[in-house]
């Protein structure tokens, strides 16, 4: 490949089943592509349209060359369908026996003596006289990615290559593949970064859109160790099953009444001499119905959540329920605020203690900035859990005073989560992060709502920034 591969905003249809959207992307000859995402964002219909497949509704895609190998599974599809037909008795007069391995790797090879050494490498020679059709998932795969490396490509597309293979075939395609790539550029698809070759020089990002179509939401080069370790990070959050971890039983919280209200606000009032900020506010927030507050500076997120936290002068003189608490009946904040997980810009600027990664999430289960009391084993193991969650479990011992505002940010969330409180306010989580690292913090609150312990109250300036699990939205507006 002489030339870079231009794809300039460009959108395509897939038969109306999925669309990929402004799709701004070079590859230059040198360089070699992962591409990686979410399930459902588009991942291999992006590998698809480099080997021409589905129509371009706008933008354009240049520079392509004209030899390109795809192994895919649906190229592999494909193929297995058209040999399947031959089986058709209304079109064939005879019964096909359906067309042999040797035949599908040889016939139009442009490099038989490369193809014969990957057939023995592949361990397929005692096939090489069986139908096509009759081979096993695993060899028909086998069978397509002889053919591609045989096929001398200017462009080698792999969609997740390494499925299905065993560790010793495994260990030699990766070798075969990095004895070719002073001369041939690959682009892979996979999900897992474990598995990215080392040569691998670029990583592209998909996201689903709220529409379900594909975006390219990040390019990242793998000589930027920063953006890298983000950008695998962000894929583990958003692939990896692991779970929120389970609370400490013997930090456990009072038992709620789950048919009360966490909280409830009636005809709630803020106001400052004849100045009114919030004028009758009436809300309810019902055990695991999560709700994002938003409004602009000056609208009344603080106030409202001061009179949820307990810090409002103004509690007293409003009708506040919270935690099976009616506000004013004699009991204390901290009845109130052990319910309550919070996360906010000046809780980061007040974390200026020098304590490790580890330590930070622990601290959370004594409610404490830093760490003054001796943990139990079972504090250690949850907060390497929430390390691991958080793909960041090689960086237990670093200084939280030495990570970037992002993984702080992660951090306090999973501090604020140790003890599983009913309620979690995450005041502008977002505040002051690049995209990268807000991607992060979202994909982190999203599996947080896909818990059950939890209530999430996200609050933040802009309605149209919403997560998934979030499906309640109070939108506050300016009274003055």
């Amino acid at each position: 490949m002489d030339t870079a591969i231009c794809l300039d905003d460009l959108s395509v249809n897939f038969d109306d089943r999925f669309h990929l959207h402004h799709i701004n992307w070079t590859i230059e000859p040198n360089q070699h592509w992962v591409i990686t995402g979410t399930n459902g964002s588009g991942k291999s219909a992006l590998a698809a349209v480099l080997a021409g497949v589905g129509d371009i509704e706008q933008g354009t895609l240049s520079g392509v060359p004209s030899r390109v190998g795809l192994v895919s599974f649906e190229a592999q599809a494909e193929l297995i369908a058209k040999e399947l037909k031959k089986d058709d008795a209304d079109i064939m007069d005879v019964i096909s026996l359906g067309t042999p391995v040797q035949e599908m790797i040889f016939e139009e090879c442009a490099d038989p003596e490369l193809a014969a050494d990957l057939v023995e490498k592949f361990g397929l020679s005692h096939l090489l006289d069986r139908a096509f059709r009759k081979l096993s998932t695993g060899e028909t795969r086998k069978v397509m990615l002889i053919r591609a490396l045989s096929s001398k490509p200017d462009l080698l597309i792999l969609d997740e290559p390494f499925d299905g293979l065993d560790v010793d075939t495994l260990a030699m395609l990766q070798q075969h593949l990095a004895s070719i790539i002073d001369t041939t550029p690959m682009v892979m698809v996979l999900n897992r970064f474990d598995e990215m070759p080392d040569f691998i020089t670029h990583v592209a990002y998909l996201e689903k859109t709220a529409d379900d179509c594909g975006q390219l939401a990040f390019k990242v080069d793998r000589q930027d160790k920063s953006a890298f370790s983000e950008l695998y990070q962000l894929l583990h959050l958003k692939t990896t099953d692991l779970q929120v971890p389970a609370p400490d039983s013997a930090s456990k919280l009072p038992s709620l009444d789950p048919t009360q209200p966490l909280v409830k606000l009636t005809d709630a009032t803020i106001k400052y001499d004849e100045t009114v900020i919030v004028d009758k506010l009436n809300w309810t927030i019902e055990p695991g119905k999560h709700w994002q507050l938003s409004g602009p500076n000056g609208s009344g997120k603080t106030g409202v959540l001061s009179l949820i936290t307990g810090d409002h002068p103004q509690c007293y003189s409003n009708d506040i329920f919270v935690f099976g608490f009616q506000r004013g009946n004699g009991e204390s904040i901290w009845q109130i605020k052990q319910f309550i997980g919070y996360v906010s810009t000046s809780l980061q600027w007040e974390y200026r203690v020098s304590v490790s990664c580890k330590n930070v999430i622990i601290s959370g289960f004594y409610d404490s900035i830093g760490m003054y009391s001796k943990s139990t084993d079972n504090q250690k193991k949850i907060a390497d859990e929430w390390l691991a969650l958080l793909g960041m479990k090689d960086r237990a011992d670093q200084p939280f005073n030495k990570l970037s505002y992002g993984d702080q940010r992660l951090l306090l969330i999973a501090r604020a989560m140790v003890k599983h409180p009913p309620l979690l306010i995450l005041d502008e989580p977002c505040l002051g992060l690049d995209d990268m690292n807000r991607q992060l913090v979202l994909a982190l609150i999203e599996k947080i709502c896909a818990g059950h312990e939890t209530t999430v109250l996200y609050v933040n300036h802009h309605a149209e920034d919403q997560i998934s699990g979030i499906e309640n939205y109070l939108a506050l507006e300016k009274n003055h």
